[in-house]
This record gives C-alpha cells, structure tokens and sequence, in this order.
C-alpha cells in the first residue's frame, strides 16, 4: 500500500479528533435533553397525580366522575386507568391504552401502536395497602421525535464537521509545511557544484528554525570540507608536479646519447633525493588520512616530558649551533602517552623554530603542569606572522612565507598539519599566537590519553 504523506495524516487525524468531540458532544446534549424532558414529564405528572386525588377523593361519590373528566380535559394528551386492589380494571379515559402497564409505583416509558407513553403509576389512598391504582399516560410521541431528529442532526453534523476539518485540515497542513518543502527543494539543489545554498532562518517557525540552523551548519561544514579536499588536491598536484617533471626531464637528458657510468651513477643518485622527497611526502598524507579517520591510536607508556624534550634539544643543537641559535628548556612534566608521535610533534615545532629563528636568537621550550592538564609551550624569536595566516597556519601545504618554492625536497607545508593531528589524537589542543617579536605555540595535553 502506498504511504500517506504526512498532510493527509495530519488531515486525517484533525478530522478524526473533530469527529470524536462532535459526536461527544452530540451525545451528552442528546442525553441531557432526554433527562430534561423527563424532568419536565415527571414535574407534570406529579401535579396531575395530585389533582386527580383530589377530584377522586371520594371515588364513589356521583360528582367524582364529573371532576374527574374535568381534570383529564385539562391535558389533552394525558390519559388514566384505574384499577382495583385485586388488578381488575375499573376505568380508561381513552379506548387506545394498552392492555399491559407497569404497576410498580415509579415512573417508567413505554409504546403502544406507534405512539410513545410516559407512564406514572401511584396509589389513589397512599398508606392504604387494598387503594386502587391509579396509572397516568402522558403522550410523548412528539418529545421522542425532536430526539431522533437531534440525533440525525447529531450524525449528519459529525460527519459535516468531520469532512470540513479533513479538508481545512489539509490546507493548513500543506502551509505549515511549506518550510519542509522549502528544505527538500535546498537539499535537492545541493550538489558538489553547489554547496552556497542556506535556508532563511529567520522566516522558518520557531519549531523548524533549530532544525534549519542545523541544517545550514551542515551545508556549512559540507562546503568547507569539499573546499578543503578540493584545496588538498590540487595541492597533491602542485607538489608532485615539479619533482616528476624534473626526473622526467633529468632522465631523457641522461638518455640523449651515451654517458660515462659516473654519469648515469650520479643521474641515479639525484633521480633517489628526488623518489625519497616523494616517498615521504606520500607516507606523510597517508599519516593525515589515518588522522582524518580516527586510525591514529597513541600507545599509553610513562613519559617525561623534560627529558624527551633535552633528547630533541640535543638533536637539533647542530643545527642551532650553526644558525647561532640559542635552545633552552624550562620546566618539567610527567604524563602517559605515545613517546614516537609526541617525538615527532615537538620535532616539527622545533624545526620551524629553528628555520624562522634570526641568527643571535633563542628558542624556548616551556613545561608547565596543572592538575588535569599539562601546558607546553615552543616559542621562537623573529619575525611574527600576521593575525590573518594564524588560521591557515595547520592547513596541510600551506606556508606562510612568500618565498614558497613549489615541489621543495625540504618543507612541503604538512609538518603542523601532522603536530595538530597527533596532539588531537592524545585528546589536546594546539593554537598558534604571533606577537611582540615572538610566535610561540602552545599546546595543552590531559596527563592520560
């Protein structure tokens, strides 16, 4: 069966809840009209009863029937029977009574040849067990035929109620969705090629603007990561693109015409830096793709981080001896994590570092330990970075100097990339400050991974 869309169940069930409360509401009006026309009959009957004991006070006296007719002419569709102690019937005010009545004291209802009797039985001498019974008729034919009407108009009225409201249910269903079909027509129009599209939030109620603004953030975050892998691609390309075209044009120059073996020996060997920059620079994307996916999984092993710190300071002390940079490190902190990535994150800090760092200058390592967290913080004198490439700073390929050499065997622009995705993979952060004539990185770890 085909599924109903969500405005006809809306519409159905706006329909069903009108037909219920109709028809509630007819039912209770139809019972209290009833119990008020009995009410009414009861009230009535009781006066007549007393009038008629009067007139038949002394029941055998020759004026009683004289009084009795006219008390009986006073209601036209009230009719009497009388009977004796014994059940025999004394008297009828009308042929057309019925042969069989209620006896019982109490008012009851009954027909007889189409035509509905409210009837009200008593005793003419009340307290006098041998009393003849009085029965009094009253004709409530016309009573019972404005009930059926009602409850004709009761069901043609539930089911006029019932038809409108699926039909203006169906209406404002239709229009308060609208803003849902405003969603399915963006989110139909969304492609690779088209991501710009937002819905207004501002215009959406106030039950489907949380929904929108989500749904905005999603498009939002869509966009950014198709811009981001657009980027990423192109800058695949870019780096690779220089390399292979140098052994390409390396390799058909040594091939022109016969060499001596030293030539080809040193062909190899320049065509090997060029295979091993690449080599490291596929591993290095394959590293950020396992980030990107969650697949880095840091080992949990007693770490401390001064002393890894001294081993990279003791590394790079060639370096910075020769750059005439001065290393230092300060503080001390204890902490579980993964010895090799941490290595590797502080190595690419320090190398940056080092590279930005003006000859007479200074790199600083600063340890600082909290009671959750544990602070360090890598900072270089020189030249600060402007406040608008801080961003940009861990995108993968870029770099911030100018002076960018495309397919360089050195830096291809993915060594923050990688210090961010292994300090996220220990549960850290990074960030990036530049100011005052120092760029420092700070970098807050949890003591356990």
């Amino acid at each position: 069966m085909p599924r109903l869309s969500l405005s006809s169940r809306l519409a159905l069930l706006f329909a069903a809840c009108t037909a219920v409360v109709s028809l509630i509401a007819g039912v209770l009006f139809s019972r209290a009209s009833e119990a008020h026309f009995i009410e009414l009959d009861q009230q009535l009957l009781d006066g007549k009863l007393i009038g008629l004991r009067r007139a038949l006070h002394d029941i055998q006296s020759s004026d009683s029937q004289a009084r009795l007719a006219d008390e009986l002419s006073r209601q036209a569709d009230l009719a009497l029977r009388i009977t004796g102690a014994d059940g025999r019937r004394w008297y009828d005010s009308s042929a057309q009574l019925p042969e069989q009545l209620p006896l019982t004291a109490g008012l009851s209802t009954t027909s007889h040849a189409g035509t509905d009797y409210r009837v009200l039985s008593a005793p003419l001498y009340p307290g006098q067990p041998d009393s003849p019974q009085l029965t009094l008729l009253l004709d409530i034919t016309h009573h019972q035929h404005f009930l059926q009407r009602m409850q004709r108009l009761i069901w043609l009225t539930v089911g006029l109620s019932a038809l409108a409201t699926a039909l203006l249910g169906a209406w404002a269903a239709r229009s308060g969705l609208r803003p849902l079909r405003r969603m399915s027509e963006v989110a139909r129009g969304v492609s690779a090629q088209s991501l710009n599209a937002r819905l207004p939030e501002e215009q959406m109620p106030p039950e489907l603007a949380q929904m929108a603004h989500h749904f905005n953030a999603m498009l939002e975050r869509l966009d950014d990561s198709f811009q981001r892998l657009s980027a990423f691609s192109a800058d695949i390309a870019h780096e690779l693109r220089t390399p292979l075209s140098n052994l390409l044009t390396h390799t058909q120059v040594t091939l022109t015409r016969p060499r001596p073996l030293e030539d080809y020996r040193e062909a190899l060997h320049s065509n090997l830096e060029e295979l091993q920059w690449m080599a490291q620079l596929v591993n290095d994307m394959l590293y950020l793709a396992k980030a990107d996916h969650g697949l880095l999984m840091p080992t949990r092993e007693p770490l401390d981080l001064g002393q890894e710190v001294d081993v990279l300071l003791e590394f790079f002390a060639p370096l910075a001896e020769d750059a005439r940079v001065t290393l230092s490190r300060e503080g001390t902190a204890s902490m579980e994590g993964d010895r090799n990535m941490l290595r590797r994150a502080l190595s690419n800090l320090l190398d940056n570092a080092l590279r930005f760092t003006p000859a007479e200058g200074e790199v600083r390592v600063r340890i600082s330990q909290q009671p959750k967290v544990l602070g360090l913080v890598v900072e270089n004198m020189g030249e600060g970075i402007a406040a608008e490439l801080l961003p940009r700073l861990f995108d993968r390929f870029y770099r911030a100097d100018p002076a960018r050499q495309e397919g360089s065997s050195e830096h291809a622009g993915l060594g923050l990339a990688i210090t961010q995705s292994i300090i996220r993979a220990h549960g850290g952060q990074i960030r990036c400050e530049s100011g005052d004539g120092w760029t420092r990185f700070s970098i807050e770890l949890p003591k356990r991974v």
